[in-house]
């Protein structure tokens, strides 16, 4: 039995791996799209509880790039920096929220929430 236990959290080793990348992307870049690529290769044998965290992470990732691009078309506006500071404490968040289930193994209650 402890055996199976030990093999949950080493899947979910992978989910938080994914979200350290998705950080880490804020100063680097390049992270968030390995992350992205690690989370669609995952989701499909992950049991449910994890499948939540790579679903959360998917949309995270289109939905931060979304908020990016409109916060970058409007910044000729001025909105623009305001939506590029919300979209970063947003993610940050998201990031933050995933990880916190995660330790205590368990599912995210709204994994396509637009929001927190």
């Amino acid at each position: 039995m402890n055996d199976v236990a030990e093999q949950e959290k080493n899947k979910g080793g992978n989910a938080k791996i994914i979200y350290i990348l998705y950080l880490a992307s804020l100063v680097l870049g390049i992270t968030g799209l390995i992350g992205l690529v690690m989370a669609y290769i995952n989701k499909g044998e992950a049991p449910d509880w994890l499948k939540s965290h790579y679903q959360w992470q998917i949309r995270t990732f289109w939905m931060g790039l979304l908020y990016t691009v409109i916060g970058v078309i409007t910044t000729s506006i001025m909105i623009g920096f305001l939506i590029l500071l919300l979209n970063l404490v947003w993610f940050i968040v998201r990031c933050v929220k995933g990880l916190s289930a995660l330790d205590k193994q368990q599912p995210l209650p709204k994994p396509t929430s637009w929001l927190f």
